[in-house]
């Protein structure tokens, strides 16, 4: 796969984008720029040019102490000063608090999108480390790094508006002082290839991070999760995640200790340039002064204007390296965001009835593997028909069913559903074959019916939506369970979020899980190991029920307790990468040295 984390032009690309952005779903945050565009301007005529009339008058006034026009033109420049900084604390703070109120929601907005691209993007990406490392960039990249939104347009707003200072104080310098202008333009320009520099070490730094931060963070908050509470206080693991925890967190810090070693030297050689401007500054305006070139107002506006003039050309030059670096940043989410498909989806609809499926000739390795997992695999299952996949573990069956569902693509041969290759058949008409329980299944801290509906949860339940779930919880042990809770069907699942929530236990949580994929009513019905977490006695019911539960649907059924097989038409033993034996139960263990019938006896000893 290309290295997605190379953008072209990340610096248009992204100011564009967030430009876009904003004004589509905060348009008004432009309004609090430009408030605080007239403050810094205001800011600006106080600091440079009225001191200037100020001591000027001061001056005039102590020469000629009867002539009030001068105490006049004083108040009027002291008080022209307060009005300035009154107004300027105004727009500054009233434009600034909006703006970072605009900040939240933009940044809030890039949030939801990595999170709906996480949820979208096909499923081999959710186990590709590449793609994982991506996306914990581009969540840094939005937010520590580049600053968001406002991290990258205050630093176009500073370009702007020192574009507009610079063009004041040029004037001035031409008028009072040309010599300085030069001197200060060989100070920028040796303190720009500094900072560009630091800027190029810093930016080579951060994409060292984002696997280690990735890791520090999944052993940091697991010692906190409570979903791993127990295991942590049994086994004393807590030592061994902070250990771990500690051994990313130390090469995180040692990264950093070597960015900054390698952008020390840079710093003190900025330091020690701005030193020399500051001192060839302030002897040659003294020595204008002395000349009697220069006023004492003159003076003033003199320094004030090469110190602001170095300071804003150099805030333009340092700036534009600074929105560069942030928007390279940032790039790291347009770049997440630009993943592309990893399979192609066709546009075709399935027909309404019964649907045969087949693997014919299928290999699968997953990406970046050299073994394959599955090799050679044929095999029909006819519309209605139960199977039973059994195996070793790691035999592949679980993989099986990746292809199926079409999580992932084959390496080689193809699946079939009515003939037709799966990768012809649109994504969305595909998904509804298909009910599925896996073993890692989730439950959500939502209200319990909305783990099994997978519905949003605005509007009360209807009643024949209500008694259609009771009827699947009551096939699947849970009616009763569920009624007990304090809030019936809307109870909140755990305690996450809610104190009113409830603890399922394992086994109540797969039934859970098994009454979702129930209610899903899709023709193809699909259980990886749904008895795991059961009881005996719930698992018995389970079985006594299963052509109750699924029916005259096709069902595929994987499980390690080869007694769940007798309800099953046929059965698929994989093993050594394919599938070694298949029959119905009568015929495999039958099978001199077969696999399913030393697998089935051995298991049978401890029930007899």
């Amino acid at each position: 796969m290309k290295d997605k984390t190379k953008l072209p032009n990340p610096l248009f690309k992204s100011l564009s984008y967030l430009a876009r952005l904003a004004w589509k779903i905060r348009p008004r945050v432009y309004i609090w720029y430009f408030m605080q565009f007239i403050a810094i301007m205001l800011e600006k005529v106080r600091y440079i040019i009225i001191p200037k009339f100020i001591f000027d008058e001061i001056v005039l006034l102590s020469k000629d102490a009867g002539n009030s026009s001068h105490l006049k033109n004083l108040g009027f420049y002291v008080g022209l000063t307060l009005v300035f900084i009154l107004l300027h604390d105004i727009f500054n703070s009233v434009g600034a608090h909006l703006k970072s109120l605009d900040q939240l929601y933009i940044g809030q907005q890039l949030q939801l999108d990595i999170s709906d691209k996480s949820i979208r993007m096909d499923f081999e990406y959710t186990e590709d480390p590449e793609a994982l490392d991506q996306m914990n960039r581009a969540r840094e990249g939005i937010e520590w790094y580049s600053g968001g939104f406002t991290g990258i347009f205050d630093q176009l707003f500073n370009i702007i508006t020192n574009i507009f200072v610079v063009g004041g104080v040029v004037v001035v310098l031409i008028l009072k002082c040309p010599v300085l202008i030069p001197v200060q333009i060989a100070a920028i320009v040796i303190s720009a290839v500094l900072v560009n520099k630091n800027n190029k070490i810093e930016l080579s730094f951060f994409s060292k991070l984002a696997k280690d931060n990735r890791i520090f963070n999944y052993y940091f908050w697991n010692v906190a999760d409570p979903q791993y509470g127990k295991d942590v206080r049994l086994y004393n693991a807590a030592n061994m995640l902070a250990v771990k925890s500690d051994v990313y967190l130390d090469g995180q810090i040692n990264n950093t200790k070597r960015r900054i070693q390698k952008q020390l030297p840079r710093v003190f050689g900025l330091n020690l340039t701005d030193i020399v401007r500051n001192a060839f500054s302030y002897i040659y305006v003294g020595y204008r002064a002395v000349k009697g070139f220069l006023s004492v107002g003159d003076i003033t506006l003199s320094l004030n204007s090469v110190s602001q003039a170095y300071e804003s050309i150099n805030t333009m030059i340092t700036g534009v390296q600074e929105i560069n670096k942030r928007c390279r940043y940032f790039s790291q989410y347009l770049t997440f965001m630009d993943y592309p498909d990893a399979k192609p989806h066709g546009e075709k609809s399935l027909v309404q009835g019964k649907h045969e499926i087949e693997f014919r000739n299928v290999s699968f390795k997953y990406p970046r593997a050299e073994d394959y997992v599955l090799e050679n695999i044929n095999i029909k299952i006819k519309s209605g028909e139960h199977l039973s996949v059994v195996g070793l573990n790691g035999a592949g069956k679980t993989t099986f069913i990746k292809l199926l569902c079409r999580l992932y693509d084959v390496t080689s041969g193809q699946i079939l559903v009515d003939g037709i290759d799966i990768k012809e058949y649109s994504e969305e008409e595909y998904k509804k074959l298909f009910a599925v329980l896996f073993q890692d299944f989730k439950l959500f801290a939502f209200a319990y019916r909305e783990n099994i509906t997978l519905e949003k949860s605005e509007y009360p339940l209807g009643e024949l939506q209500k008694e259609e779930i009771l009827e699947i919880l009551e096939k699947t042990g849970m009616k009763t369970d569920v009624e007990k809770m304090k809030k019936g069907l809307e109870t909140p699942v755990f305690k996450s979020y809610e104190k009113d929530g409830t603890e399922l236990s394992g086994g109540q949580q797969q039934k859970t899980a098994i009454s979702r994929a129930l209610y899903r009513d899709a023709p193809i019905v699909i259980l990886d190991e749904p008895t795991a977490a059961l009881d005996p006695i719930a698992e018995f019911e389970i079985y006594r029920q299963f052509n109750e539960l699924v029916g005259g649907k096709t069902a595929v059924y994987i499980s390690h307790r080869l007694s769940s097989c007798r309800f099953c038409d046929r059965i698929a033993v994989f093993a050594d990468h394919t599938i070694k034996e298949y029959g119905t139960h009568d015929e495999l263990v039958k099978i001199p040295d077969g696999l399913y019938a030393r697998m089935f006896y051995e298991q049978a000893k401890y029930y007899r």
